[in-house]
């Protein structure tokens, strides 16, 4: 396993680091998200779409549970919200298994302790800490 730590001091940083990251990502790739409320996942998130789909204007599933992003008719990010799932068939009933698979979108799923059971052995997992009013602290893991 590999682990990588980044500090960053603003919301703009937080977004930066997730473009990088999203730069490394193979096809497929499944990233799951831990953290408290407020603690910078959507913001990762958006800088991870800018990369991935630079048109796209990412916001928080939150209502939705899942938002899907496209570039060139094809989806490229399928973005999760997992806060309010309380067990599989809640999951189930959401779509997720039907996209889970997909072999060229990137999945990223805010919330992931939510659901332990639906993520793969191949998961990135990244933790994002508050350590200050605008600073974070974002540990990497990779198996």
């Amino acid at each position: 396993m590999t682990v990588t730590e980044i500090v960053t001091r603003s919301c703009k940083e937080t977004e930066e680091e997730g473009r990088k990251f999203a730069k490394g990502l193979e096809k497929g790739a499944f990233v799951a998200f831990y953290g408290d409320l407020g603690a910078g996942k959507t913001a990762f998130v958006r800088g991870m779409g800018k990369e991935l789909c630079p048109d796209a204007e990412v916001c928080s599933p939150s209502y939705s549970i899942i938002n899907e992003y496209r570039k060139n008719g094809k989806t490229v990010l399928y973005h999760v919200d997992a806060y309010r799932i309380s067990d599989e068939d809640d999951l189930y009933s959401t779509g997720f298994y039907d996209f889970a698979e997909n072999p060229e979108a990137v999945k990223a799923v805010e919330w992931s302790e939510k659901i332990p059971y639906a993520l793969p052995e191949n998961t990135v997992k990244i933790t994002i800490e508050k350590t200050g009013e605008t600073e974070r602290k974002i540990t990497v893991e990779r198996h």
